[in-house]
């Protein structure tokens, strides 16, 4: 992120910075709405259930995405012994990706829409910038929070999915050392070491199979 500050791209600079803001701002309370759903009013009664950033975006989380180029916002909190279904862990995890693959596919379908309707404003560079980057950005976080290590949302599907003891030794592990694999992954990439260039070329390889509007 920072470098596109050193090369004065301000403006792309600045369309990164807003597409994250409103996909973390999403991402997060498509948690508290879901966990709403299962019971739990934790999130709500926090301040929570809303779409304000104000709400769920941690400062230090967006300074590390400025940073280092990998952050977090605030993690929405819930009380399992609220939840009213078995299934209410796994999908209230898988409901932040699932929101970001739900943006994804309607920013990229209003950007064709508008190109195929000929509105001028959607052949202007900028708008189409700030489209594509908005859908990528949305697909990422989409298979970032997918990976089942830390606390990140995949370990809550991953550890619901998979058959008892397995799931019990793997969440007790994940509980323990995931943390640390997770920020080892982190440090790699950080230190040149394309560990997450494999969720680049997933993201390129979706983008173009969200896209409906002929």
């Amino acid at each position: 992120m920072l470098q596109y500050l050193y090369t004065q791209q301000y403006a792309l600079f600045t369309l990164i910075v807003i597409s994250l803001i409103i996909s973390l701002t999403f991402h997060e309370f498509a948690h508290a709405a879901s966990a709403k759903y299962f019971g739990d009013d934790t999130a709500q009664r926090l301040g929570r259930l809303n779409m304000n950033p104000i709400a769920h975006i941690d400062p230090m989380g967006l300074a590390m995405v400025v940073l280092v180029g990998f952050g977090y916002a605030k993690p929405v909190p819930t009380n399992p012994n609220n939840f009213n279904s078995r299934w209410a862990t796994p999908l209230i995890a898988l409901a932040g990706p699932a929101m970001n693959l739900l943006l994804a596919f309607i920013a990229i379908n209003i950007f064709f829409a508008g190109t195929n309707a000929e509105i001028p404003w959607f052949s202007e560079t900028g708008p189409q910038t700030f489209f594509f980057i908005f859908t990528s950005i949305n697909l990422l976080l989409m298979l970032f929070n997918l990976i089942p290590l830390g606390p990140l949302d995949g370990h809550y599907i991953l550890g619901h999915l998979l058959p008892s003891p397995l799931s019990e030794t793997y969440l007790e592990y994940n509980r323990r050392y995931g943390h640390y694999l997770f920020l080892g992954l982190i440090l790699l990439s950080i230190a040149g070491i394309p560990i997450f260039d494999k969720l680049m070329s997933w993201v390129r390889a979706i983008l173009p199979k969200l896209v409906v509007v002929g």
